[in-house]
């Protein structure tokens, strides 16, 4: 019997968040945080923030950061999309991939407009690395210049240059 109620009980815990369907969920973007970080809202009316999982894009301060963000609005803001959850990074941050409407993946519409890195800690996915590699080749968004600054190296900066607690 108490197995039973455990089961239950993730099943239940699972469809309450609707997060869990490895087919997608269909959700409404609610607010563009950045160019890779959205927060959405469920059927059942719960908010989550999430972040792309396998690209990186520029910070908000930093060159190309708000372009990356206008971009992202354009094509999810106030859209229902479809949500397939990847799990989570490190600091508990929920990670995921979109695909719009017509069937499009987010992921590959920012790297095709030079909007963000492929992000390799996270992807195995050549054919991501693949469309980095011919925005490169073309020059495109953050691409047109000759040694952009890769987001991770943008936060570990910014990190080290904030005050740090006495305590």
């Amino acid at each position: 019997m108490k197995n039973v109620l455990i089961v239950l009980m993730a099943l239940c815990f699972g469809n309450i968040y609707g997060l869990n369907d490895k087919q997608g969920v269909a959700v409404k973007v609610i607010n563009v945080i950045d160019g890779n970080t959205v927060e959405i809202l469920t059927e059942e009316n719960e908010v989550y923030k999430i972040i792309l999982k396998e690209v990186d894009s520029p910070e908000i301060g930093q060159e190309y950061g708000d372009q990356a963000k206008k971009f992202t609005e354009g094509l999810l803001l106030k859209k229902k999309v479809f949500v397939e959850m990847k799990g989570k990074d490190m600091w508990g941050n929920r990670l995921a991939s979109i695909t719009l409407k017509n069937g499009k993946k987010m992921e590959e519409e920012l790297l095709k407009a030079g909007m963000a890195w492929h992000n390799t800690l996270k992807s195995t996915d050549k054919s991501l690395a693949q469309l980095e590699s011919n925005t490169k080749d073309k020059k495109v968004g953050l691409w047109a210049n000759t040694d952009p600054m890769a987001p991770w190296i943008f936060r570990r900066q910014q990190s080290m240059t904030s005050a740090k607690s006495l305590q």
